[in-house]
């Protein structure tokens, strides 16, 4: 793969969610949970998730990369089973500050980001902001310019109240993957879903993310971060997504960013979700030519 190829990768295998311990660091003050895939020894990869999403998101995926490196992945403020803050902090500077510390906390060195949707404009801010520990950093269908319409409808969903359930199944059977058409199989959107509720102290049940992550979503062009990029980078594109075109690959290159390009067959923006193996066989032959 050369360093202006664009790369289509496609699954011939099925893949089963990669067992994993559950623990939570405390940086100063908040605790942040995380899930550890293993492999204890080998050269660390962290995975972030994107807005309204949990550490799971990745759940498909880690066995794919685990052989070879000790996978994690994290839960971001106000979303899983991290804390949430109150008042509301939720900018893209508050996460990438929090990144920063639970890297330092878990004294990781030389290692692997990646980082889909918001969480890939989290990981690219925080790799600007903080170089010197990421090694290589892999964006997955990012939009690291949102419109101004739609950070609209983001705080006019996160201003509205959430509604509570009965039942933890009819939460899980009324649950979707949005944005985006998802091609991920039913049994994983249930996987997911089961994994996104959690019981109120009062019996119901709702989803496990802080409504005003959304109604805050700030304004905030991720795209002079790159400038500051000088670390291996690979754009991993939905094929039926837009949120990563050829253009704005064009535009990393030309800001200096050794950057590669691929999209991975049969997903939509969950690509983590939607194709699994087809992620893997992407990005693990990039890992392996970056060196």
């Amino acid at each position: 793969m050369s360093s202006t190829s664009t790369v289509t990768a496609s699954a011939d295998h099925d893949l089963k969610p990669a067992k994993h311990t559950s623990h939570y660091a405390d940086i100063g003050g908040l605790k942040l949970h995380y899930l550890d895939y293993g492999t204890k020894g080998k050269p660390p990869m962290l995975c972030v998730h994107g807005g309204a999403a949990h550490a799971h998101w990745f759940d498909f995926i880690a066995p794919g990369f685990t052989p070879d490196y000790h996978v994690r992945s994290v839960d971001l403020r106000g979303h899983g089973d991290s804390e949430a803050v109150d008042p509301p902090a939720y900018t893209y500077g508050d996460y990438a500050s929090d990144l920063n510390k639970f890297v330092e906390a878990l004294d990781l060195r030389d290692f692997v980001l990646i980082g889909h949707s918001m969480g890939g404009t989290v990981s690219l801010l925080y790799a600007s902001r903080y170089p010197g520990r990421v090694k290589k950093l892999v964006i997955v269908d990012s939009t690291v310019n949102l419109s101004e319409e739609r950070i609209g409808r983001l705080r006019d969903i996160g201003s509205r109240p959430g509604r509570d359930y009965d039942t933890k199944e009819e939460m899980v059977e009324r649950y979707r993957l949005r944005p985006g058409e998802s091609l991920a199989s039913p049994e994983v959107v249930r996987y997911i879903a089961s994994r996104s509720v959690k019981q109120t102290p009062e019996g119901l049940w709702r989803y496990k993310f802080d409504r005003s992550v959304y109604a805050t979503r700030e304004i905030f062009d991720g795209r002079p971060c790159w400038n500051d990029i000088r670390i291996p980078a690979l754009l991993v594109r939905g094929e039926r997504s837009e949120r990563i075109t050829q253009e704005i690959y064009e535009d990393v290159k030309q800001r200096g960013v050794p950057a590669d390009l691929v999209s991975v067959a049969a997903t939509d923006h969950h690509v983590t979700l939607d194709n699994p193996c087809g992620f893997i066989d992407a990005v693990r032959p990039w890992l392996d030519k970056t060196g």
